[in-house]
């Protein structure tokens, strides 16, 4: 199947394209290893699964590690990898990393420096015709209270706010700065950016405190796509009706995942849908434990919703982890793919 990434370009835009395409943020190795029939070991692999599985688009992002002197990890009972992350990531509820000054003080950040980008200039020559590149790197709101510890950052917030400001600073520059390249690189067509800020109840914390901590970091990124004609997705977990305007103000094309136990897809669209292209909102948990023809019946049900007019991309609502039931997976893709042929 031919890729198109103007298709999607021009979806995320809310034009009319000529066939409803599909996006993730995420998918897992062991899903694209079990799809391709090898392990996923260089570009050359991860074009070939985007190529197979019908997407427009290799994502990419830059080699940065932002705990480089591995400080406040246990790397005892947790699998590594290769840049230095945890293979599964467990939020700290009490006490991270960086709970005063001191630990600021001695806590080793990473420079713009060090970041490695040298992918986004050797793909170019490998992707087929039509396929694009998004760029994506997020969490500067999501970095700021787990190096913290969302108990240790809830009290800061009170008793030290210039703490959090000085590290929510440090990690919004660093993470800018990505976007500033994404933005200016000519292999790069779309830009993402995910960072949570809700889950399905409501907001992680006050539109106050997102006042201080993030929107002004959305904003710099969202203006960075308008100077250079980009569009941006933004990703976010949960509930978002307090906060949508502000989302769009700081020039969002592209809301995901919509996910489906916080919002309904059709009042988003009816809200919002003339500002907003929108991604995903076919349950996670649905692909885990549905069947194949109930997949298809919420895509189904999702494009009617939001679909009608275009401003709509088949996707999930989060990701692809490894758990997924590989034949739901499947049949959201080949479902995808009849819908495109038709």
């Amino acid at each position: 199947m031919k890729p198109d990434i103007e298709q999607l370009i021009k979806t995320l835009r809310l034009e009319k394209a000529d066939f409803i395409p599909t996006a993730e943020l995420g998918i897992h190795p062991k899903i694209k290893e079990r799809f391709i029939g090898r392990p996923i070991l260089n570009l050359q692999d991860e074009i070939e699964f985007a190529l197979k599985a019908g997407y427009d688009y290799v994502k990419l992002q830059p080699v940065a590690d932002f705990n480089p002197s591995k400080i406040g990890m246990n790397t005892e009972d947790v699998e590594i990898k290769d840049d230095g992350t945890p293979q599964f990531n467990w939020a700290s509820e009490g006490k991270g990393v960086i709970t005063d000054e001191k630990g600021f003080e001695n806590y080793k950040f990473p420079s713009k420096s060090d970041f490695d980008y040298s992918r986004l200039d050797e793909i170019k020559p490998l992707l087929p015709d039509g396929m694009g590149v998004i760029g994506q790197y997020g969490d500067i709101f999501t970095m700021t209270w787990e190096m913290m510890g969302f108990e240790t950052f809830s009290i800061t917030l009170f008793e030290n706010p210039e703490l959090i400001g000085r590290l929510n600073n440090v990690l919004g520059e660093l993470v800018v700065s990505m976007f500033e390249v994404f933005a200016q690189h000519d292999n790069v067509d779309v830009l993402w950016f995910s960072d949570d800020i809700a889950f399905t109840n409501g907001l992680m914390v006050s539109p106050d405190i997102l006042d201080q901590y993030f929107f002004p970091w959305l904003k710099k990124i969202g203006d960075l796509a308008k100077e250079y004609n980009k569009p941006l997705i933004y990703h976010t977990d949960g509930v978002l009706y307090d906060v949508f305007d502000k989302i769009i103000d700081c020039g969002v094309n592209a809301i995901h995942p919509i996910e489906p136990k916080a919002m309904k897809i059709a009042e988003v669209k009816q809200k919002y849908g003339d500002k907003l292209c929108l991604i995903g909102h076919v349950d996670v948990d649905l692909l885990a434990r549905g069947t194949p023809a109930q997949v298809r019946a919420v895509i189904e049900k999702n494009i009617e919703a939001a679909g009608y007019n275009g401003g709509y991309v088949i996707g999930s609502g989060n990701s692809i982890p490894e758990y997924v039931n590989y034949d739901n997976y499947m049949a959201m893709l080949n479902f995808t793919k009849e819908l495109r042929n038709s």
